[in-house]
């Protein structure tokens, strides 16, 4: 393991070898009292997951990272750091590969296939948010196969290099957040995003909900206009179509 503070950003990186996820091991540290912008990274995860629980192969070349984060934002905004993240990690893979889409929330698109993923977890005090966990994974050396979806990967890069791209993103999304709110980097994520009238299809529990993409509204929940013409606010779900 080493550990290190990572130029501008203020970020204190711990690098690990193997481990379960770096998930598991940020909201160890957290729990003892790791600082805002400590980033815990792993060469290879043995037990990482993405959204939903889902299984995600983490096979050493990648980047493989979560960033413990603790806002001086009211906790009603914490679930802005969903957009936040997402496009700070197309801003990343943009700068190493170029053009990307998103897919709401947070997953990153390169060539139409997923190439990068965000996957936040919030950590309570009480009825006090102490932290937000922010994992991230990118796919370099390799794509995982996927039964649901295609996957992608940046060529002609390394993990370490992908890796200081993403340190530098991130740190400057955030800082903008911080500062300004969140419209400037909705609106950065919708340039992103699909058509407006796009026709999606939104898993929501046990429910689909199918209807034409309205844009995002101010804290960044998916607005959905159904058959009826009536709209649809989705502040949590999976777009499948």
């Amino acid at each position: 393991m080493t550990d290190r503070r990572a130029g501008a950003g203020g970020w204190r990186v711990a690098t690990l070898g193997c481990v379960a996820s770096t998930m598991d091991e940020a909201r160890l540290r957290a729990s003892a009292g790791a600082p805002d912008r400590s980033v815990i990274r792993a060469l290879e995860q043995t037990g990482g997951r993405g959204r939903l629980g889902r299984a995600w192969t983490s096979p050493p070349g990648n980047v493989y990272a979560t960033a413990i984060l603790r806002p001086t934002v009211p906790t009603v905004r914490a679930s802005e750091l969903s957009l936040v993240a997402a496009v700070a990690v197309a801003d990343t893979v943009s700068g190493c590969a170029g053009p990307v889409r998103l897919k709401w929330p947070n997953d990153v698109l390169l060539g139409g296939a997923k190439v990068a993923g965000v996957l936040l977890e919030a950590m309570t005090a009480g009825t006090t948010l102490s932290a937000i966990l922010v994992g991230i994974g990118i796919n370099v050396a390799s794509r995982p196969e996927l039964p649901d979806r295609a996957t992608a990967r940046i060529e002609g890069a390394d993990a370490d290099t992908v890796f200081g791209h993403l340190l530098s993103a991130l740190a400057a999304r955030l800082d903008e957040w911080e500062r300004n709110g969140l419209e400037a980097i909705r609106a950065a994520w919708l340039e992103r995003g699909p058509a407006l009238g796009s026709q999606l299809t939104v898993g929501q529990g046990g429910e689909q909900l199918h209807g034409a993409f309205a844009g995002l509204e101010a804290g960044g929940a998916l607005r959905l206009e159904l058959a009826d013409g009536s709209l649809r606010r989705i502040a949590s779900g999976e777009i499948l179509a």
